[in-house]
């Protein structure tokens, strides 16, 4: 991939520069984890079949982990591979004290089943946020581990001082990983939310009601213009990949001069998903070592 453009325009969400300040942060604290310990964090994932998006972010979870000092371990398996070997791996490294996380990369070929495969790991090392027990806590107000892009969405929130308390909130997209759980948070954090999908009629309605608009359903260029309220926050989740480039859900050029802030795709929410992660493992090895 090309080396992304420097971010000067003041509306645009530079993900690279928020991961950096995460990242930054987890460094230090890994390096007195390391201290009182004597041992790293360790983060395994699990990466099935030739995919070539999730083996790209395979590749750079391990290299934030490098950056932060975080040991990680991969395993690979071929397309064809069984849902029970998956299982049978994750239920080896449950048991493995010396691994602290555990992430399988989505999605996962159709012959196995997601939920089942989530529903295997630890709770305490699901450092995805996919378990279903940390899925309920989150529904609670308990956000212990969320799933990353979600949170970083809020932690972007956090950098510009904007306290989503009263806005309206639209969320295009109902996926476990990005829609439903974003929803949640938002509303933990007293928003009106508003979630649409392919099922919703009449989408543009929706959208141009957005104080806050999060958009993630892997549908190039969905939002236009004339679709988003002026003055919105945009989040652009979605990703397509075509001529071995990036896009996302959001007419990003035409978009840009109606709103008070973007995130771009890509140099937006993904560096920032990353850097949770490494931020999860970090809090997972902790709670699992406590003095």
């Amino acid at each position: 991939m090309e080396p992304l453009p420097e971010v000067t325009d003041p509306r645009v969400i530079d993900g690279r520069k928020i991961a950096q300040v995460i990242e930054s942060d987890v460094k230090k604290d890994v390096e007195i984890f390391v201290k009182e310990h004597g041992f790293k964090p360790a983060l395994a994932t699990i990466l099935v079949g030739e995919h070539p998006p999730s083996k790209l972010y395979v590749k750079l979870k391990h290299w934030a982990c490098k950056r932060v000092g975080i040991q990680s371990e991969d395993h690979k398996y071929p397309q064809e591979t069984e849902q029970e070997e998956i299982i049978e791996l994750i239920g080896k490294l449950n048991l493995r004290p010396e691994i602290h996380g555990i992430l399988v990369q989505l999605p996962l070929p159709k012959h196995i089943d997601e939920r089942a495969v989530m529903m295997q790991i630890s709770p305490e090392k699901d450092v995805d946020g996919f378990n279903p027990l940390n899925m309920g806590k989150m529904l609670i107000g308990k956000e212990d581990f969320v799933p990353c892009t979600p949170k970083g969405i809020i932690r972007a929130l956090s950098e510009f001082n904007i306290d989503p308390k009263g806005m309206e909130v639209v969320v295009v997209g109902h996926s476990n990983v990005v829609g439903k759980p974003a929803a949640m948070m938002l509303l933990n954090r007293n928003a009106t939310v508003k979630i649409c999908h392919v099922f919703s009629k009449d989408l543009k309605s929706q959208t141009q009601l957005a104080d806050i608009l999060i958009v993630a359903t892997g549908v190039r260029g969905l939002i236009k213009a004339d679709m988003v309220k002026e003055g919105a926050i945009v989040f652009d989740v979605g990703i397509t990949w075509q001529d071995e480039k990036v896009y996302g859900d959001v007419d990003f050029e035409d978009v840009l001069p109606k709103v008070k802030l973007i995130s771009p795709v890509p140099g937006g929410v993904g560096p920032m998903t990353i850097a949770i992660l490494m931020e999860h493992t970090l809090h997972a090895a902790m709670v699992q070592n406590k003095k």
